[in-house]
């Protein structure tokens, strides 16, 4: 297991080193963010690639993760493309002036790249060992994995179409999935990476793999989700009813205003 833990950490530090030398030429670091399913899929196909005899556990897990990560990764440089910096990076920028081009590398790339090896570990404790044969905590997971995977694509076609609308320039979005929960594509995500955690139940080393979930869950409700999107809309009137009345991550039925 230390070995693949090792591999691992080599083909993320090249793929984000590469993303690293994209955005010095881009001038822009949000590209890192579309290299984030990308690291998931890199990882993955070279474990799956090197199995002399394939699980169907192995198999599953590897077919959740391709479609997660490449869905993620097409939806983000769609809507990104031609638009400029996030405001996330700027911030950064303006902090780091011209020492930005360096520490972008350690305190954006290689720090995101160490949380996608903390995340891929159900990933790593499948592919070395597949463990027992597929049963109901399995179909549990792909349930669970299914729900979420639904949720922040339908979640993230929602907003796509509302941001592209000129005339809800300014307004909250607050229908389909948005209607139940403010984020509902961190909700989906979430369950995508607590489904992903079960499936690797069955193959043994869970207490290594519950890492997993649990740091997804509280960067996105804690750090670097729910709270840093929502001091975007402080002091909007409009988005302070929303809070009031919708559900932050959980999907629920309104409140009264």
């Amino acid at each position: 297991m230390f070995s693949i833990i090792l591999q691992s950490i080599a083909i993320i530090v090249a793929l984000m080193t590469a993303a690293w030398l994209f955005s010095l030429y881009k001038k822009d670091m949000s590209v890192v963010d579309g290299f984030w399913g990308l690291g998931f899929i890199a990882v993955t196909l070279h474990w799956f690639s090197r199995l002399s005899d394939i699980e169907p556990r192995q198999f599953i897990i590897t077919y959740l993760i391709v479609l997660w990560g490449l869905r993620l990764a097409i939806y983000i440089f769609y809507r990104s493309r031609g638009k400029a910096e996030d405001p996330r990076y700027v911030a950064f920028r303006d902090d780091w002036k011209e020492k930005t081009w360096y520490i972008s590398y350690f305190k954006v790339f290689l720090l995101q790249g160490v949380l996608q090896l903390i995340i891929v570990l159900p990933v790593l404790v499948i592919m070395h060992n597949a463990g027992t044969t597929p049963g109901i905590l399995d179909i549990i997971g792909i349930t669970i994995w299914t729900i979420g995977f639904v949720f922040e694509t339908a979640a993230d076609y929602q907003m796509l179409r509302f941001k592209q609308n000129p005339n809800n320039k300014g307004k909250v979005m607050d229908k389909g999935l948005w209607y139940f929960t403010r984020h509902p594509n961190y909700f989906g995500e979430v369950c995508v990476w607590w489904g992903i955690f079960i499936i690797s139940i069955g193959s043994g080393i869970w207490y290594l793999s519950i890492l997993s979930p649990i740091l997804i869950t509280y960067m996105l409700l804690k750090v670097s989700g729910i709270t840093m999107l929502e001091k975007r809309y402080e002091g909007n009137d409009a988005y302070s009813i929303y809070k009031r009345t919708t559900s932050a991550f959980v999907p629920w039925f309104k409140k009264n205003n």
